[in-house]
């Protein structure tokens, strides 16, 4: 094969593919994965890595592997194949994959996330890593195996599968995230993916004092805090049991009102229920439209300078209880900008509920599947972002939808290796990702200009 010159719609995204091919990423997944399936045109191996680039080019459905990413032939090379794989043949060999391939494919990741990730070489000495826990429903045919009513927001007598994530919120990596039936809630679930993420961090007994663990009121049952006090973690964690909450709240001698919200107020429990460890309980009341209240609390061991850390707020010298207190409910505020943002960018950016498989083990490598391509875009707007702050703002959809879809030209040497990318300079984006990704391209041999097209 001579020079190939071709256009891309996704020209920016063949730069990507480049990052791809330097890490090893699909040769490291080559050497765990192994799918019993014969070959005709294309290795099961190949057929997932198709369907990954159809992630990353935006499809939300496998069907869109064939608009995607077979019409792309640039696209495709920039990513080490020479072809891409029907997406009927696809869904078959996701079809084929068993538990055991799930596992392998797992092995692959986590040696890859220890690889690249920042979370994993967290300095836990210098500072604790917050870790938030999470479920979040993934809706389904009736037909699909583990699918099953239960709760889906905003979605009644819907049945589905529910995913359990654990996140470092410091650097929003997915430590670990695992797919359950639809009926499991996170009180079936919070010990397995803490469990997980303690074998993908690799932590021992003292690492685990410097984790901090925030966790929604599903995980609030005394058996789970009991157990999470007892391993060394410290908590955030809200009390699962309303009864309680509401008895709990009487024991609060002085409520302070939440300065950015008068229908919320907070205090102190002085006589704090007891666990297994000592712990500070916090109620917090809302005002209902009926003037009536409605009692959380909330469930700490973390000292005074943990908790503003967690608020991201000062603390000073001397702080006041009402100074305490606002801190520890900011910081459990803030756990919707941490999973439940994660979470939204992956159904948004990664098109995560929109892939429904009905073997249960397909639907398990898709959701690892857009995991990988998740930490890709993470991975690499950590490196765009220390030579231009801007990036740090955008999220995965943001990435996805604009940041990897800039127009262009890409030419490719006789052994297909990519060595030019002439992007469109009318596109908004395209100077600046010039700019930032001019030293990655140097160190390639990859030549980034800007062109009208």
């Amino acid at each position: 094969m001579k020079q190939y010159t071709c256009f891309s719609p996704r020209a920016s995204l063949a730069i990507l593919g480049q990052q791809t091919q330097k890490w090893e990423i699909w040769k490291t997944i080559g050497e765990h994965v192994q799918i019993h399936q014969k070959t005709v045109s294309h290795t099961p191996l190949e057929k997932l890595q198709d369907a990954w680039i159809g992630i990353l080019a935006g499809g939300h459905g496998m069907v869109e592997i064939n608009t995607r990413v077979r019409p792309d032939r640039g696209l495709q090379l920039a990513f080490g194949r020479k072809q891409c794989a029907e997406q009927s043949t696809v869904s078959q060999t996701l079809t084929a994959c068993t538990q055991e391939n799930v596992q392998q494919l797992r092995q692959a990741l986590l040696l890859l996330f220890q690889t690249h990730s920042q979370a994993f070489s967290h300095p836990y000495l210098q500072q604790d890593l917050e870790v938030d826990v999470d479920m979040s429903g993934l809706t389904s045919g009736k037909k699909a195996e583990g699918a099953s009513k239960g709760y889906f927001a905003g979605q009644k007598n819907r049945r589905g599968r529910q995913l359990g994530r654990a996140l470092a919120s410091q650097y929003g990596e997915v430590i670990c995230e695992q797919l359950y039936p639809g009926t499991v809630q996170l009180e079936g679930s919070l010990q397995h993916l803490v469990l997980r993420m303690e074998d993908v961090l690799a932590v021992n007994s003292a690492q685990r004092k410097h984790i901090i663990l925030r966790v929604d009121g599903g995980g609030g049952r005394d058996a789970d805090v009991n157990w999470l006090l007892e391993r060394g973690y410290g908590i955030l964690i809200r009390v699962r049991q309303w009864q309680r909450a509401r008895n709990l709240a009487k024991r609060v001698q002085t409520w302070y009102v939440d300065p950015q919200d008068p229908q919320r107020e907070w205090g102190q429990v002085e006589e704090p229920f007891t666990y297994k460890r000592p712990t500070r309980q916090i109620a917090v009341r809302y005002r209902k439209s009926d003037q009536s209240w409605t009692y959380r609390v909330l469930v700490t061991n973390l000292s005074d300078e943990q908790l503003f850390y967690m608020a991201r707020q000062p603390m000073s010298a001397v702080p006041t209880p009402p100074e305490v207190l606002f801190a520890a409910v900011i910081a459990y505020d803030l756990r919707g900008g941490g999973v439940e943002t994660s979470l939204r960018q992956s159904k948004q950016g990664m098109g995560l509920n929109k892939r429904n498989k009905k073997s249960f083990h397909a639907q398990e490598m898709l959701v690892l599947l857009a995991q990988l391509a998740y930490h890709l875009l993470l991975w690499v707007r950590h490196q765009l972002s220390q030579h231009h702050s801007q990036w740090r703002a955008w999220g995965i959809l943001r990435m996805v939808r604009d940041v990897c879809a800039i127009p262009g030209k890409l030419q490719f040497d006789k052994d297909c290796s990519l060595i030019q990318v002439v992007l469109n300079r009318n596109h908004p984006l395209a100077g600046l990702l010039q700019r930032t990704y001019l030293p990655f391209c140097q160190e390639q041999g990859l030549s980034l200009i800007l062109r009208k097209i």
